[in-house]
């Protein structure tokens, strides 16, 4: 395939983004540098919730949903819609199961809660495990969008790659979580910008308009077939999507320090509800705009533009865009997927760093002082985002692909056991840190061998919350009785008050 020059107007136009968000990153360097509590936790300053709400919605939307999502709607159909919807079950679960200890317990990590409840060990266990899943999931969200804009442009992969992960680096180290928030909010809106100006664009090149893809919809089964409601453990469809996301969805928002971060911004837990249903809202925009853009496009190239031989649709949405969409406009949605990739990468730096700093360095260290904190917090960064980089670059050298198989894999394989045991220890007043520590080990095993089987990623999902939580459980009578008090650390005492 002919690769496309990217143009000076749209050089110009990503420039400008990319300067926009370092400026950004510095100007909360002032206030983020007082203390690891105002670096992690925006302490002294007053985000409102739908900010927070909309740093959620760009952290959780990668370059992952920006492109293969539009992938998957234009091969096949918006089965994957379903797993957006997940978000506004859980939302009340989190709002008055969870929301209250995290609030309560004033902790600057997700795990830890695990240790009050359970075990140091679980602590430690489950933030190295965190860490390790975000330094991948780095390396895949800036893979994405760097292979599919290499094999449209003449560009060089590996400089990319350097380029934007850098730059994460640079407005995340000085910009700390109020950066990061804000930042992410001019990236979502960038993002949903973005989507808009493809769907119109598309449907105005589209012979026939609205009406040939509305006709597309009806006569091709681009919206849902009578399959995808079928039953399967290895195939995406409806039923296994749903409860894949749910539990999916369950984690990142109980168990995963980038989420839960946010909830540390505010000790109000009506603010964070509104934050969290903020989320919701913008989660139901992107089912028509992101699954709607992979139709419009399919209805564009079969109505008018026409596709290269042999071509590579991971890199359908940048080519429609650098092909279709005037100079200028289309540097605008090419530094929407760049967004994409920094507000995950941003989140996942910063969230990294509150891990090491508070789950290692002043759970374990003899120097527990502020002074220290900052400067592993800069180091973590800077090793993460390092070691990130290396994992992408590797990725670019092997060419691989699927990503979005082999994320979810990571998903089910590294974080909802997790969510399992953090929704084992809210539940149940038996569950104890023996039984949820060989739970969880046992468990992640489980996944691991399935996962090589062939089943489904997000049927791995699944058995990955259910195994964590029933065997947890079942393993607590191995050793019964608790060493700790857990007063107010379960949902039946929780209006009490914790006993540490």
């Amino acid at each position: 395939m002919v690769k496309h020059s990217f143009g000076t107007l749209n050089w110009i136009v990503l420039i400008a983004y990319l300067i926009i968000m370092i400026f950004i990153g510095m100007s909360f360097s002032k206030k983020s540098q007082q203390s690891s509590q105002s670096f992690f936790k925006a302490s002294n300053s007053s985000v409102p919730a739908w900010a927070v709400g909309f740093s959620i919605f760009a952290t959780t939307l990668s370059a992952i949903t920006y492109m293969s999502t539009p992938e998957k709607s234009f091969l096949t159909d918006w089965a994957y819609a379903f797993g957006n919807l997940a978000i506004f079950l859980i939302a009340p679960i989190l709002i008055h199961f969870y929301i209250p200890f995290f609030s309560k317990l004033n902790v600057t990590t997700a795990y830890e809660y695990l240790e009050f409840r359970f075990n140091p060990f679980l602590r430690v266990f489950s933030s190295i495990l965190f860490v390790l899943f975000h330094i991948g999931r780095i390396a895949i969200v800036i893979y994405l969008p760097t292979v599919a804009l290499d094999s449209i442009i003449n560009i060089n992969p590996y400089l990319v790659a350097a380029l934007i992960t850098i730059l994460c680096i640079i407005y995340t180290y000085q910009g700390g979580m109020e950066g990061v928030i804000w930042s992410d909010v001019i990236q979502g809106i960038l993002l949903l910008i973005g989507a808009a100006l493809i769907i119109f664009f598309a449907v105005h090149g589209t012979h026939g308009g609205a009406a040939t893809v509305a006709n597309d919809i009806s006569t091709k089964g681009k919206l849902l077939t009578k399959a995808d409601f079928a039953w399967s453990v290895t195939k995406s469809t409806v039923p296994i999507i749903l409860l894949g996301q749910i539990f999916n969805t369950l984690y990142q928002y109980t168990a995963s320090q980038d989420v839960v971060q946010r909830y540390t911004t505010s000790t109000d837990n009506k603010h964070i509800a509104k934050s969290i249903w903020t989320n919701a809202l913008l989660s139901l925009i992107t089912i028509p705009l992101f699954y709607g853009m992979g139709t419009v496009l399919y209805s564009f190239y079969n109505h008018g533009g026409q596709l290269p031989g042999g071509f590579n649709t991971t890199a359908l949405v940048p080519y429609f865009v650098l092909t279709e969409i005037p100079a200028g406009v289309a540097g605008l949605i090419i530094a929407a997927i760049f967004a994409a990739s920094q507000a995950t990468i941003a989140s996942s730096l910063n969230s990294t760093a509150a891990c090491l700093v508070t789950d290692f360095q002043q759970r374990f260290m003899k120097d527990k002082s502020d002074k220290m904190s900052m400067r592993i917090t800069h180091l973590s960064i800077l090793i993460c985002g390092t070691l990130g980089l290396i994992a992408t670059l590797v990725l670019i050298k092997l060419h691989s692909s699927d990503m979005i198989d082999k994320y979810l894999g990571l998903f089910g394989l590294f974080g909802v056991p997790i969510a399992g045991v953090f929704a084992l220890g809210i539940l149940s007043h038996r569950a104890n840190g023996f039984g949820a520590t060989i739970g969880m080990l046992v468990t992640t095993v489980i996944c691991y061998v399935i996962q090589l089987n062939g089943i489904n990623a997000l049927f791995v999902s699944i058995v990955g919350f259910l195994g964590a939580m029933i065997l947890g459980y079942v393993f607590s009578f191995l050793k019964p009785g608790h060493k700790q008090d857990i007063t107010g650390l379960t949902y039946k005492t929780i209006n009490e008050e914790v006993k540490r």
